[in-house]
């Protein structure tokens, strides 16, 4: 249903129709809100363009629906009324997402979503606070530092609160935002760069969830935390061999500049602990294995509890944005173990997603931790689905709306 009502939408914009409607849902063995839901994030996904920077675009190029309309039989038209409002909320932070991930390199830096964050805290009373380089440094990020030292735009971390502890469940969702990922010193081949851009994949997922989280006043203590960083190549970078201390406290020997994320990624996994949540959910465009061992398809899941695991699986399958697991046993973990540091930032070719979830889940301590692998999913050069458009696709923020919806039942 979310794919047909994408597919009516484009259709009825190349008509140049302004309204549509949607009949004989009533039919349909399904839950009215669920339907509702489906239909209204089709609709308004399908419709999503990114135009931005295009110049002498013709009215016709720019027409859009301005209508749609759902009809239900009356003993199911509040439950589909509650649906289509679940599912305006999550499509907005979806379009959030994609909206970031979109931006170039220059024009979303890392203070750039610092200021989107208070934006978005101020408009939908969001508690936010931006740590700068200074502040940064007096506190110890040394992860986040080291990678964002080679670039002239400085690091931020950035804490974004929805609800208060005591409010329910309190859950940490953990973003990687590197604004741009050249490699560093260990510079990316050309024909892999120009994507870049979207190395923030995982904090724009995170901005899109607090959005959707706050719009519909879900009754949990929700935590978005995003260590953002632009890593660049230049006299002041980091090197290949370099002892890097994080926030924990705990050393990373650094053999390959362009495996930053994890890096920069240390540093908020170890701030989560600080609020003792119930969950920690981190996504990250991590690893170019992901990609090769999953496709575009599927996100992939590591896990140091599988009832969480479990939890973020449904989600996927109810939101359609699906994920699977690969295991993190011990010999993993053995993998990226240093002999100079606590640990190394890559653990060789073999099983490089999941050495990376390892490195990951050394900063969490106890806490319940998932681990989403977006790297094959958050970009699209061909979009499989017709909610998507060619660039970023905002995977993630469905899956963790529907995620913390079942939490707050």
């Amino acid at each position: 249903m979310r794919r047909a009502a994408a597919e009516a939408v484009r259709r009825a914009r190349e008509l140049q129709v302004a309204a549509l409607s949607i009949g004989a849902v009533d039919d349909l063995p399904l839950d009215a809100a669920a339907v509702g839901q489906a239909f209204a994030e089709g609709l308004a996904l399908g419709a999503y363009r990114y135009w931005k920077y295009r110049t002498g675009l013709t009215t016709e190029q720019t027409f859009a629906v301005e209508r749609a309309t759902v009809y239900s039989g009356d003993e199911r038209a509040a439950d589909m009324a509650a649906g289509v409002a679940t599912g305006q909320a999550v499509a907005r932070g979806v379009a959030l997402a994609r909206d970031l991930v979109n931006s170039p390199g220059y024009a979303m830096t890392p203070a750039r979503m610092g200021e989107e964050a208070l934006a978005l805290g101020e408009r939908l009373g969001l508690k936010v606070t931006v740590l700068d380089k200074a502040q940064l440094t007096e506190q110890g990020f040394g992860g986040i530092l080291a990678v964002g030292q080679g670039s002239a735009n400085d690091p931020r971390f950035i804490v974004m609160e929805h609800g208060a502890p005591g409010d329910g469940p309190t859950i940490c969702l953990v973003g990687k935002g590197l604004t741009f990922d050249s490699g560093g010193l260990s510079i990316k081949p050309a024909e892999a760069m120009d994507t870049m851009k979207s190395d923030m994949g995982g904090a724009a997922a995170v901005f899109g969830a607090m959005q959707v989280a706050a719009e519909l006043k879900l009754p949990l203590h929700v935590v978005g935390l995003v260590s953002s960083a632009e890593n660049m190549p230049s006299a002041t970078a980091y090197r290949p061999g370099d002892v890097v201390t994080t926030l924990s406290g705990k050393t990373i020997e650094v053999l390959n500049t362009d495996a930053e994320g994890r890096i920069i990624l240390s540093d908020a996994l170890h701030y989560a602990q600080r609020y003792e949540p119930a969950a920690i959910v981190e996504l990250s465009t991590l690893t170019g294995a992901i990609v090769i061992a999953l496709g575009s398809h599927a996100t992939g899941l590591m896990a140091t509890d599988q009832a969480l695991a479990d939890r973020v699986s449904q989600a996927g399958e109810i939101s359609g944005e699906r994920v699977w697991q690969l295991p993190l046993w011990q010999e993993y973990h053995d993998m990226v173990k240093s002999e100079i540091a606590d640990l190394k930032n890559i653990g060789g070719r073999a099983g490089g997603s999941i050495t990376a979830g390892a490195f990951l889940a050394a900063f969490v301590g106890d806490y319940p931790f998932v681990h989403l692998d977006i790297a094959g999913t958050a970009w699209a050069d061909r979009p499989a689905k017709p909610y998507e458009v060619q660039g970023g696709t905002g995977v993630g923020v469905r899956l963790l709306a529907e995620f913390l919806r079942g939490y707050s039942y």
